[in-house]
């Protein structure tokens, strides 16, 4: 198979067209995006995709590439580039993929990206490289990518793209009116402050990444009190919903509901008011079929009956799961799927916090949304929380 080296020279050095530094994102995944409020992320998104565009490509033709560029100072640290050839305006593209990108050209030549990550970058791109090549079948793809060498994605020729900013400008339009918003947060004295400044660090509710965005948002004007704290006080959880999206073909645009609880920001993707998630596949009337679906439901949940809640949580609080610390670990490993370190540490951080032993179905909702927070990566942290929620509905059934 012919190979062939990167012909830029600024990339060959690992510099951009515009001379800042090319980040190793294809190898190693980035930290979410942060944001405070739904504009800042709208405005950001809406930015972005001004840089980027698409093309139709053949991946089976020589004019698709992949190259690797060792480093010659660490094997594993080397640049991944990407070049392919606008088939309607014969226009070529370079590029260097995110690590999402990378992941859906490492699956054109069937190839595991978590593997090509741990090799060397050259012999990943001829690997996923010969992959493509000694594919028969002629296979036009749409990759998407940015003015500054970016590619973002590479996804099926027809695939509709749902845009990031537009969900959230959705979002933005069916809580008009509604009590919904990004949480408040603990205050100084350890308190629930509806009001209290949001921050990015620990308290924002909205996040991009390279394959997604999650939007969080609370009703916390109206709480549900669900029981007693140990010191007294009462404990209070908030009905939420959550919307998630991928401009990037990572996954459909969804909405769900959730529950915030006041006193550890735990997540809980409970539905148990009967509100079933919504799943919209991506086609150009997606964004209408939001509207009309989900903003009327998003309603009438705000407006729901809170009986439900404090009777399933009554009833979680009542189901036993473990009589000993052993026992519920095995259960979080084998029911939930936690691993050791993970189930020792859920364990842990529930005594801390709730000053008792996991035990009962609550406190194992509650020790694994706990560990959930530490969790850098959104859609990693909501597959755990749903977890949690899984184990509620069981109970609740």
């Amino acid at each position: 198979m012919e190979t062939s080296t990167y012909k830029t020279a600024a990339f060959q050095k690992g510099i951009s067209k515009e001379g800042a530094i090319v980040a190793n994102n294809w190898a190693n995944r980035p930290e979410d995006e942060r944001f405070i409020s739904l504009d800042d992320l709208i405005s950001s998104k809406r930015e972005k995709s001004r840089t980027m565009s698409d093309c139709i490509v053949d991946v089976n033709s020589k004019n698709f590439k992949v190259i690797g560029q060792d480093s010659e100072t660490n094997l594993m640290q080397g640049k991944m580039f990407v070049e392919f050839k606008d088939e309607t305006t014969g226009q070529w593209h370079q590029t260097e993929p995110t690590n999402w990108g990378f992941n859906q050209v490492a699956t054109l030549g069937s190839a595991p990206a978590s593997y090509m990550r741990k090799i060397p970058a050259s012999l990943a791109a001829e690997c996923v490289y010969w992959g493509i090549a000694n594919n028969r079948k002629s296979q036009f793809v749409k990759p998407y990518s940015s003015t500054n060498g970016t590619l973002a994605a590479i996804t099926g020729q027809d695939y509709g793209r749902i845009y990031d900013h537009d969900v959230a400008q959705c979002v933005k339009d069916a809580i008009y009116n509604t009590q919904f918003k990004v949480p408040g947060a603990l205050n100084n004295n350890g308190e629930y402050d509806p009001f209290y400044g949001v921050n990015k660090k620990s308290s924002t509710t909205l996040f991009a990444s390279d394959r997604d965005i999650f939007l969080f948002m609370v009703d916390d004007l109206n709480p549900i009190e669900v029981g007693k704290l140990p010191n007294g006080d009462p404990d209070l959880m908030f009905r939420g919903f959550y919307v998630s999206n991928s401009e990037v073909g990572a996954k459909s645009f969804r909405l769900g509901t959730m529950y915030l609880r006041g006193i550890c920001m735990n997540r809980c993707l409970w539905g148990v008011e009967n509100f079933q998630e919504i799943k919209i596949n991506h086609t150009k009337f997606a964004l209408s079929r939001f509207v009309e679906q989900a903003a009327p439901a998003l309603k009438d949940y705000s407006n729901g009956n809170s009986q439900a809640l404090i009777e399933g949580v009554d009833k979680a609080k009542a189901t036993q799961l473990a009589s000993t610390d052993e026992e519920m670990i095995d259960y979080f490993r084998k029911r939930v799927g936690l691993s050791e370190r993970m189930a020792q540490e859920a364990l842990k951080r529930h005594e801390e916090e709730e000053q008792h032993s996991a035990r009962t179905a609550w406190d194992a909702a509650q020790a694994i949304t706990a560990v959930a927070r530490d969790i850098p990566h959104q859609d990693s942290r909501f597959d755990l929380e749903k977890k949690a929620g899984q184990l509620l509905d069981k109970v609740a059934a």
